[in-house]
């Protein structure tokens, strides 16, 4: 029976480089939700394994092999059409080809189908916590995740239209040894109080980031002179970017005003968990 699953929106809210292992991965430790909006997927079971993309950022994603869907769904042992229905810009940060392939590895797993332990791991370093698709902690490559209770939070997310390379960033990022977030997250009642401490933490990529693709540095500007803003910060290795607001009537009141004045940037209001 062909079902429709969502493939949220990563965002880390928080990122923070601990370390690099002899292999060349780097350690990470980064406070994760998923947002409201993101890429939709539909899975009809058959006898042969297929892809098509369509969407408003279908162009340039691969419909074979070389798509992490389409890896995940060979790794799982399933087989049958994909029609990946691609709203979230790629290359963005925000985790679109992890959650991609987390959602076909979720809902194989949700029909009773085994997932190899080490697979979801072994197609990237978001897969396990966009596997989760729930805000979370996560450590390590990307293989130790623990949830965490956090209030809803609305956002505004902003992509300029940049495609910033993860390795090229990392190339760039100064120091590799820094501290990692404090042992214990607080429990948070008002999204002020969440902003604040989320303002002591740091995404340790956004400097070399912007080193990469300057306009990020724009975008942050920008979403720091909308009004009733809390905090301003990119995600992942870029180049999307978002800011938190007090209520869903702000972060849409941003999004307008951003909207505006920039009609060529991809923005989304959105409410994060």
């Amino acid at each position: 029976m062909a079902a429709d699953v969502a493939a949220p929106a990563k965002i880390n809210l928080t990122l923070h480089v601990t370390g690099r292992r002899g292999d060349g991965y780097h350690l990470l430790d980064s406070l994760v939700v998923f947002a409201d909006t993101g890429d939709r997927l539909r899975f009809d079971p058959g006898s042969e394994l297929t892809l098509e993309v369509s969407g408003l950022f279908a162009k340039g994603v691969p419909a074979d092999q070389r798509n992490l869907v389409w890896r995940a769904a060979e790794g799982a042992g399933w087989a049958g059409q994909i029609s990946l229905d691609k709203q979230l810009p790629h290359g963005a940060g925000i985790g679109g080809g992890s959650s991609d392939a987390a959602a076909i590895l979720r809902w194989i797993a949700g029909q009773g189908g085994s997932i190899p332990a080490d697979l979801p791991l072994s197609l990237g370093a978001d897969v396990p916590v966009c596997m989760a698709a729930r805000a979370a902690r996560m450590q390590g490559i990307g293989e130790q995740v623990t949830p965490v209770q956090l209030l809803e939070l609305h956002a505004l997310i902003v992509n300029p239209g940049a495609h910033v390379p993860t390795g090229g960033v990392f190339s760039a990022l100064a120091c590799r040894n820094n501290p990692p977030m404090p042992a214990e997250i607080p429990a948070f009642t008002e999204a002020k109080d969440c902003a604040a401490w989320l303002a002591e933490q740091r995404n340790d990529l956004e400097t070399p980031a912007i080193a990469v693709a300057p306009e990020i540095d724009r975008v942050l500007s920008d979403l720091r002179n909308t009004r009733q803003v809390l905090l301003a910060r990119m995600s992942g290795s870029g180049a999307t970017c978002f800011a938190l607001y007090p209520t869903k009537k702000a972060a849409h009141m941003a999004a307008y005003e951003i909207g505006a004045e920039h009609p060529g940037w991809w923005c989304s209001a959105a409410t994060l968990t």
